[in-house]
């Protein structure tokens, strides 16, 4: 019957193959045009991949490997008198999978299917390569927009919430990844480069009142509505030596010819260095199944000294550690790289940021500009100490409200609790980074450019999910981890009982 059914199988495929190449011969004295006969052959060519698929499973057989089997642990399991049937749903399309399982007696839990462990099938209906695809795709676009494409593409309908499971199933060995993740191959970086910022996650929290209260304009929007994930990130990088001059022409020429002034001062600005093995992590606090409290300050805090200790194990170059003024994650980084040998760096921006405040509080608005370059310029020489007494100055006896004054002084204050930070004289001879862009725009793509458009609200679970999902693609390990995902579920579906032995499996081509 199985032979009977394969031979039938094969002589359907040749009638497929056939009317291909009948196909492309009609188009060629036709004259149709070349995007419909490449339309018109994959759809095809799916078709084509369906009926070899399922050629495949039919001459695998059903599974019977006799009326017992032993286990992994000495026992013995029973082949069950009904045939059961699965859905599988492959790129090419669905296909129904009937064979034997076995188990201790009939109305009890399966144990064991010897046909799904030969041909490692997932736990769900969804082949690993759909499962790949579908996450591939969803990681970069909404749900809607991934069950749109697939349907596009490969004719399959797969409905948003299915598609949400797959998201929590296929991250669910993200952690594991994480702890056991391969060594960072060796790079040739001067100095390495660890720094680390938040960003608010919109979540989802079910309301209290009635729909038409949530409507209401006057109603304020719930403070925690944002649970903030925190990045980090590591690379190794080359120098990148520059003058205060060249940072200050970058920052205040006019967009359009910044490139250009920057060129002209800086022969090398075409040309400067890249990040070296970037690596980047997503983490939001979380409770896990056994109820205790995950802190995203930790799993960051423990995972960049990892990395580094990864790329450089005898501690032979510097650190630089670049973060913006949040003193929390400072006392996190000082408790993290104890006593190696690391620059501190403010970022740049967050110090301008605040100078800001400075200049127009003291100054006309004709001369902000001015002013700004001017004070930019002494921090970049490195006189911090003379900018923070000539603003503290200001804001003893200039004519200020006191709320400017107050200002003022917080201001002051930022600058001299980051003083040993701001030392960018040094820092831009040496050629390390003074702003933490890398950090920045990880916070921007790894959760604003997908898990904060319009409308999105997310569960605790499903955006640590996503964020771990985005981080692999972004770190080019995507392939890497949906393996060890495969390799695990395999495991955890299939390491109950002895392997199949494949060599003397009842399939038709072995009959």
């Amino acid at each position: 019957m199985m032979q009977q059914a394969g031979i039938e199988s094969k002589a359907g495929i040749h009638e497929l193959v056939g009317a291909l190449i009948e196909m492309v011969e009609s188009g060629v004295c036709s004259g149709e045009a070349a995007h419909t006969m490449e339309r018109s052959l994959f759809q095809q060519v799916l078709k084509l991949g369906h009926v070899l698929l399922g050629l495949y499973f039919e001459l695998q057989g059903d599974g019977d490997l006799g009326a017992t089997l032993p286990t992994a642990d000495g026992r013995e399991v029973h082949r069950l008198e009904d045939l059961r049937t699965r859905c599988y749903l492959s790129v090419f399309g669905e296909h129904e999978l009937t064979r034997y399982v076995y188990g201790s007696r009939e109305g009890q839990r399966i144990e064991y299917i010897p046909l799904d462990d030969r041909l490692q099938l997932p736990e769900a209906k969804y082949s690993y390569l759909v499962q790949d695809w579908s996450q591939s795709l969803a990681v970069e676009m909404s749900y809607s927009q991934v069950r749109q494409v697939l349907n596009n593409m490969l004719n399959l309908d797969i409905g948003v919430s299915s598609l949400e499971r797959m998201t929590n199933d296929f991250a669910g060995d993200a952690e594991i990844y994480w702890a056991h993740s391969p060594a960072v191959p060796s790079v040739k970086g001067t100095f390495i480069v660890a720094t680390a910022d938040g960003k608010g996650v919109p979540i989802r929290k079910g309301s209290s009142s009635a729909p038409i209260v949530d409507h209401d304009p006057g109603k304020k929007p719930p403070a925690d509505r944002k649970k903030m994930a925190l990045l980090g990130a590591v690379y190794d990088s080359e120098p990148n030596i520059r003058t205060p001059e060249q940072v200050v022409e970058s920052l205040f020429e006019e967009p359009l010819r910044k490139n250009e002034v920057a060129a002209a001062n800086d022969p090398a600005f075409t040309q400067r260095p890249q990040p070296l093995a970037k690596a980047i992590r997503a983490c939001l606090t979380h409770t896990d199944y056994k109820g205790n409290e995950i802190n995203a300050r930790t799993t960051i805090f423990d995972w960049l000294p990892e990395q580094v200790e990864q790329r450089d194990p005898l501690s032979e170059k510097p650190v630089v550690v670049i973060m913006d003024g949040q003193i929390s994650l400072w006392n996190d980084a000082e408790k993290m790289f104890g006593e190696r040998l690391r620059v501190e760096v403010l970022d740049l921006l967050h110090v301008t940021s605040k100078l800001w405040g400075a200049v127009h509080i003291c100054y006309q608005k004709e001369r902000e500009l001015e002013v700004m370059k001017f004070f930019t310029w002494q921090i970049l020489l490195g006189k911090i100490e003379e900018v923070i007494i000539w603003f503290s100055h200001a804001a003893e006896t200039g004519p200020f409200t006191k709320k400017e004054r107050e200002k003022l002084t917080s201001i002051c204050g930022y600058f001299e609790r980051h003083q040993s930070r701001m030392r960018y004289d040094y820092y831009l001879a040496q050629g390390y980074p003074i702003a933490s862009g890398v950090i920045e725009g990880a916070c921007r793509h790894v959760v604003k450019d997908r898990l904060e458009r319009t409308g999105m609200r997310w569960t605790i679970q499903g955006a640590r999910n996503m964020l771990n999902l985005r981080c692999m693609s972004i770190n080019e390990k995507w392939n890497d981890y949906a393996q060890l995902h495969i390799d695990r579920e395999n495991e955890r579906l299939y390491s109950g009982a002895k392997p199949v032995d494949r060599d003397s499996w009842p399939c038709a081509l072995a009959a």
